[in-house]
Parts: C-alpha cells; sequence; structure tokens
C-alpha cells in the first residue's frame, strides 16, 4: 500500500464527505426534534457529526483522510445550508483532527472496534471547547453539564464509532471496500 494518498483516495474520501454532508444536513431534524424533551438528549443524538471521519479511515486507512473528510463534510454541509458558516468549518477541523490523532497513536495501522470508540469519543471532546468560546456551556449548572458532556461522549462513541466500525464492517462483506485496499494472496488465489 502506498503511504501517501493517491488521487483515487482523496475522490473516495470527498465522496464519503459529501453522502455525510447531506446526513449531517437531514440530520439537524431528528437533532432537533429530540431537542425540546430537554434533559440534553438532543445530545444523543450529536455523535452523527462526528461520523464521515472514522467512515473514511476504515475505508482508507491513511493518515489525513479522517482530516480531509471531516473537513470536507463539515464545508459541504455549510454549502447545502446556504450559508458559510465559519463555527461549521471550525468544529469539523477539529474533530477530524481529533480522529486524526487517536489513529496516528495506532499508527494508522488499526481498524478494531476500540479505536473507532476512541476516535468518536475524542471528536466528542473537542468539540466541547468551542461550546463552551461560542458561550453557552459556561451558563450550565454543574449537574446540567456532566450530564451534556457525558451525553455527548456517549453518542461519540456510539454514532461516530460504533455506526461506523459496523457500517464500514457491511460494506466490507459486500466487496466494494476491497477495491480501496491491497489485495491479498487470497484474493489473487480467487481469480
Amino acid at each position: 500500500m502506498k503511504k501517501g494518498l493517491t488521487l483515487s483516495d482523496i475522490l473516495v474520501t470527498v465522496l464519503v464527505s459529501v453522502i455525510f454532508a447531506v446526513l449531517y444536513n437531514l440530520w439537524w431534524i431528528v437533532h432537533n426534534s429530540v431537542q425540546p424533551l430537554g434533559l440534553h438528549i438532543d445530545q444523543l443524538m450529536y455523535g452523527m457529526w462526528f461520523s464521515a471521519a472514522v467512515v473514511a479511515y476504515l475505508i482508507i486507512p491513511k493518515m489525513g483522510i479522517a482530516l480531509l473528510a471531516e473537513f470536507a463534510a463539515g464545508a459541504g454541509e455549510t454549502i447545502m445550508m446556504g450559508r458559510f458558516d465559519i463555527p461549521t468549518i471550525i468544529y469539523a477541523l477539529l474533530q477530524g483532527l481529533a480522529c486524526e490523532l487517536i489513529f496516528a497513536i495506532f499508527r494508522y495501522r488499526s481498524r478494531a472496534f476500540m479505536v473507532c470508540l476512541l476516535a468518536g469519543m475524542s471528536a466528542a471532546i473537542i468539540s466541547l471547547p468551542i461550546d463552551w468560546y461560542y458561550g453557552y456551556l459556561n451558563e450550565v449548572a454543574t449537574w446540567n453539564l456532566i450530564l451534556l458532556i457525558t451525553f455527548r461522549v456517549l453518542s461519540g462513541a456510539v454514532l461516530a464509532g460504533a455506526f461506523p466500525y459496523y457500517l464500514v464492517k457491511a460494506l466490507d462483506q459486500t466487496g466494494v471496500t476491497k477495491l480501496f485496499r491491497p489485495a491479498s494472496k487470497d484474493d489473487y488465489d480467487a481469480l
């Protein structure tokens, strides 16, 4: 496997990002429909906005893929919203970097379930200081803040860790993702 990104790696990553940009925009409907329930139940839906990085990395496990995927998905989301939203771009950039950090710790060699959970949780954690900066987390009561953080990190683990893992595992079973990974001896023997 080549170490650097190829044109096909970038194109596939951007394609995954476009799909997630559409999903991210549709996900606002789900998020906003549970928000009135209170107690930060909407935070349990928040992890979906971290998923593009993990899905793209699982398909193409190379350095820079997670960052590119999350950034492109965030940029695509702003385009589909019809306005350039700098906070969305900042969130996407930092969430992609958080996932890249986890994948780098494992030297871009592991596609294990636990690595995906850690990547999703790291994206959730990195989003919290941005929320603090934009000014609403410092106004929340301590018990409420703990609930928000717990739900967001849990959502990151489930929707940005477990969901992408099982989604790509299902795609692997169809054979679609084999186009983006080196062929094994068994693949050549099957010819």
